[in-house]
């Protein structure tokens, strides 16, 4: 089995562990100052529900997460494939991260700045790096 192509995986694990915690510690604070009280949410409730309510920059962490939980999971499936297979190659390695370097940089952008024409180009680049590690995954399986 390969293991250098599962290291970036495993980053982007980690940073979005990492996102988990920067949108609470943002969210938290920013519920409590307009008075959103946790223990007396309607059941059913959803974290989008109330993003119309916080800041913008508070909910920018909360929609990058959301976007963390989306596009990456191909990722992963792309690189345990590969991984699996043996079918990945220094290029593989390299795209794989790529695409982990771009995710967090888009994170980080959408987080704080969130220009959209940016993050636009940072998701571009990202889902090169992702198509072409889709294709070596078919391609190491056939």
């Amino acid at each position: 089995m390969n293991m250098p192509i599962l290291a970036p995986a495993a980053a982007l694990v980690l940073w979005s562990v990492f996102m988990m915690f920067w949108l609470m510690a943002a969210r938290l604070p920013a519920m409590a100052k307009i008075g959103i009280d946790l223990s007396k949410a309607a059941p059913g409730g959803r974290g989008q529900d109330i993003d119309p309510n916080l800041p913008p920059p508070v909910a920018w962490k909360s929609h990058n997460y959301a976007h963390l939980m989306e596009q990456p999971t191909v990722f992963y499936a792309a690189v345990i494939i590969l991984a699996i297979s043996g079918g990945a190659t220094d290029l593989s390695v390299y795209l794989a991260w790529g695409y982990t370097i771009l995710r967090v940089l888009h994170s980080i952008w959408q987080s704080t700045v969130n220009i959209v024409s940016i993050r636009f180009v940072l998701f571009v680049l990202s889902s090169l790096c992702l198509t072409v590690l889709a294709v070596q995954a078919v391609m190491a399986t056939i």
